[in-house]
């Protein structure tokens, strides 16, 4: 038996890990260069406690997020991922106070525990509000490591990963998926898993099934590791219909973090930002906590989050027998994640009719250390970097990229952004691949460090 997973961002890898449980070739298909680089690797990487997402509206969303919740709690542990369970704050004033109780009543309903509403200046004496829905289970990982982590736990138990590699079509025989066609060739399977984010609407096209996702934008301003003051909580200002609102966070790596702000956009790759965007990020931000000045920030960026029609995930069996879908993972989809991985394994391998295996094991090898450093911001060693590269290659990463190492060992996420490191980290990928220094990219093909030997230009 032989399963294909459509996209290697924080669902797909973990229904690839799930599925990795059982008797069954599993085969992870992405058109990136690396995983999660998708819709899961621009994110606030919250694991959200739940208390917003209606059950009755959203009965598939507000399942899984609490449950991934409380899933995500060992998963941290078990596979050393970067983490925080600060827990989170949603601020209002007096006139909020009716919002807040029906958030609290929501949460209760959900299976959310020890929610309450609080004196918001007893927990965080800065934060503008009075008052705040205190969730102590909310907590913050880092998007990127999580969604490597994962895969390479389900790679050490067999998972093939296929990077650089689209999805062209799927052939469908008598009612039945047939074979999975990409730009590498045709591989014959039994079932099909669609979490391809934003093109799991085109993935679901292929097999004849109607879908609609739309890219909604979000933009973020991350702080130098020195600017301040940061909160001790997530704070969140009173959802709105639309979004959960701008979040101001310390982020795992102990940067100041505020966004995002919310926006349709058409374009399917448009993680460009704007003056107009940061300065809302910025403004709303402002209102709930006191922002260090903008000549602080170290970093902005835009990540897509798919949003559905309709808002609910979609999640499981369709009319095409072997064709199951993950998509329309919207917020909170990297909470509810390790959730649906779960429930679309158990189907699948009830409807394969699947055994467990025998052996399986839960962790993966612990980062390398040693050498000098190369990342000063960081203090990321040389000997760190090798270990990246190494588990890049485990994974079957193609194309050496500085931005594959930096999701591994936070090299070039410092203060100055790689302006010292980043060239000692194109060397050594260029020793570790085999291929000139500048064939080395930023972030794929198409963004080489440089043309060619210094000679080419004077030919």
């Amino acid at each position: 038996m032989r399963v294909a997973v459509v996209g290697a961002g924080i669902t797909g890898v973990c229904v690839a890990r799930e599925l990795s449980r059982y008797r069954v070739e599993v085969h992870v298909f992405d058109a990136k260069p690396d995983v999660g680089w998708g819709v899961s690797k621009a994110n606030t990487g919250l694991i959200h406690a739940c208390y917003d997402d209606d059950p009755e509206r959203f009965p598939v969303r507000a399942k899984a997020c609490v449950e991934g919740n409380r899933m995500w709690r060992s998963l941290v542990e078990e596979l050393s991922i970067p983490h925080s369970w600060d827990g989170s704050m949603v601020v209002g004033d007096e006139e909020d106070l009716p919002r807040l109780r029906e958030l609290l009543r929501r949460g209760i309903r959900n299976g959310v525990p020890e929610l309450r509403i609080v004196e918001a200046r007893k927990l965080e004496p800065l934060i503008k509000g009075e008052y705040a829905l205190y969730a102590p289970t909310a907590g913050q990982i880092s998007p990127p490591q999580a969604v490597i982590a994962i895969a390479e736990s389900a790679a050490i138990n067999g998972v093939r990963f296929h990077l650089e590699t689209e999805v062209k079509g799927i052939r469908v025989k008598s009612g039945e998926v047939e074979a999975i066609i990409t730009n590498e060739g045709e591989v014959r399977v039994d079932a099909v898993v669609n979490a391809a984010g934003l093109k799991a609407d085109e993935v679901a096209g292929m097999v004849g099934l109607p879908m609609e996702i739309r890219p909604r934008k979000g933009e973020y301003l991350i702080f130098d590791e020195d600017a301040g003051p940061k909160p001790s909580h997530i704070i969140f200002p009173v959802p709105s219909e639309r979004s959960k609102g701008v979040v101001v966070t310390t982020e795992v790596s102990g940067h100041l973090m505020v966004g995002p702000n919310a926006n349709d956009v058409q374009d399917k790759e448009d993680v460009s930002t704007t003056v107009e965007g940061l300065r809302e990020v910025y403004g709303k931000a402002s209102k709930l906590w006191p922002l260090p000045p903008m000549n602080k920030v170290i970093r902005s960026f835009a990540g897509l989050r798919p949003e559905p029609r309709g808002g609910d995930f979609i999640l499981g069996r369709t009319e095409v027998g072997g064709f199951y879908n993950a998509a329309g993972m919207r917020s909170p989809g990297l909470t509810a994640a390790p959730a649906v991985g779960k429930e679309l394994a158990s189907m699948i391998a009830e409807d394969l009719e699947l055994d467990r295996k025998l052996r399986w094991k839960a962790g993966r090898p612990l980062p390398v250390d040693g050498g000098g450093v190369v990342c000063r911001c960081n203090l990321v060693t040389s000997g760190r970097v090798r270990w990246a590269i190494e588990r890049m290659r485990f994974l079957g990463v193609k194309t050496p990229s500085v931005d594959s190492v930096k999701f591994r060992t936070s090299a070039t996420a410092g203060t100055c952004q790689g302006s010292f490191c980043r060239v000692h980290i194109a060397r050594m990928l260029a020793e570790e691949y085999g291929v000139p220094l500048w064939q080395v990219t930023l972030k794929g093909k198409g963004s080489e460090l440089g043309v060619g030997d210094v000679k080419a230009l004077v030919i």
